[in-house]
């Protein structure tokens, strides 16, 4: 229901914008209206400006985040089933081509620039890109632990994934860490978190390869990021910044992988002292760990054709002279817009993600 009116609100605004005799001409049209959003990052002062590009990509913004919610919905549920599951790893592929279509086809072609830290400047759309990928990615991971596949296969996952996160860290350095810093923690912490989970499949992997002492010292590497993600697992609980807080140290993914690397090393440590007799290296093995299954990839998608409504005598029937005078692109310095009262669609318990 949600994605029918979306698309039926996305082929009207077209007629804003595209030329009905399909030239490169834009329409008459396009710049009758002033539009204002507010920002995720931005408070409730919003940003506005003169054009329906700008509500087309605002519009479009808001419908990826929402995927993101139903997601975040779906995924903090009590027993989410199999298809749950999918419906989760789909919803945040979908989220991410949204968000890849605005960034590479739409939000280019906006007069007025992006004003910066705002939704739809580049380095904020590329991080919600990266880490729709990565948390589709974590689904992925999960399923991949509970049919107990190759443990190389789930620690190139886990490896590619926690690089998704740092990826979408760097992406976030150069904003103001008065709204950005909370994010960046949270993005920290789930790259700490992946390194841990990759360097403990991989120790599994050199223990099966007979490669004792190696085993034990990517464990050991396991434990140490393990440890720095706990840490800021608390830092980012006590950093200020926009959004929800989420919880992963409390959530039962990241429990069990501290349970993991404790008794995989002790294992590794015992059988190096009844068997094996291998010297641990002083340092950690590089990773250069390539997932052939299971990456991430945005759903690719495009906005829905020109609405049939509109026609040449529809275009002419809009006066341009009897439009607002008052319509102004930049909002007043104080004005805020209140919030909206959404519907509960809040998760049941902490899902352990935090994009929505």
């Amino acid at each position: 229901m949600m994605k029918n009116a979306a698309d039926f609100y996305f082929s009207l605004l077209q007629g804003f914008i595209l030329s009905l005799d399909d030239s490169s001409q834009e329409c008459k049209l396009r710049y009758i209206q002033n539009f204002k959003w507010t920002d995720t990052l931005q408070g409730q002062v919003p940003s506005a400006q003169q054009d329906a590009v700008f509500e087309l990509v605002s519009m479009g913004f808001n419908v990826a985040l929402w995927y993101t919610k139903y997601a975040s919905r779906l995924a903090g549920k009590e027993d989410i089933t199999e298809d749950e599951a999918k419906d989760v790893h789909r919803s945040l592929k979908i989220a991410a081509g949204i968000f890849k279509h605005l960034k590479e086809s739409h939000i280019p072609k906006l007069i007025t620039p992006v004003e910066k830290g705002r939704d739809l400047e580049a380095r904020l759309t590329e991080s919600y890109i990266i880490q729709c990928q990565a948390e589709a990615q974590e689904v992925t991971i999960a399923r991949a632990i509970e049919l107990k596949h190759n443990p190389g296969l789930i620690a190139a996952l886990a490896y590619e994934t926690a690089n998704f996160y740092q990826k979408a860290d760097q992406t976030l350095s150069s904003l103001d860490p008065t709204y950005a810093g909370k994010w960046r923690k949270y993005l920290n912490l789930k790259s700490c978190f992946y390194m841990a989970y990759a360097y403990c499949y991989h120790g599994q992997t050199l223990l099966a390869s007979d490669k004792c002492g190696e085993a034990i010292r990517s464990l050991q590497e396991s434990e140490k990021f393990f440890t720095k993600a706990e840490a800021l697992c608390k830092e980012y609980g006590e950093t200020k910044g926009p959004g929800t807080t989420a919880k992963p140290s409390g959530h039962l993914f990241f429990r069990k992988l501290g349970s993991l690397i404790k008794n995989t090393l002790e294992k590794c440590q015992r059988e190096n002292g009844f068997i094996y007799f291998q010297k641990v290296p002083a340092e950690a093995p590089q990773l250069e760990l390539k997932a052939n299954y299971g990456l991430v990839e945005p759903v690719p998608f495009e906005f829905p054709a020109l609405n049939t409504h509109w026609t040449p005598e529809t275009v002419a029937a809009f006066d341009l002279t009897k439009r607002p005078k008052e319509d102004t692109a930049k909002p007043k310095p104080d004005e805020e817009v209140k919030p909206l009262k959404e519907p509960n669609i809040k998760p049941q318990k902490d899902s352990g993600c935090q994009i929505s």
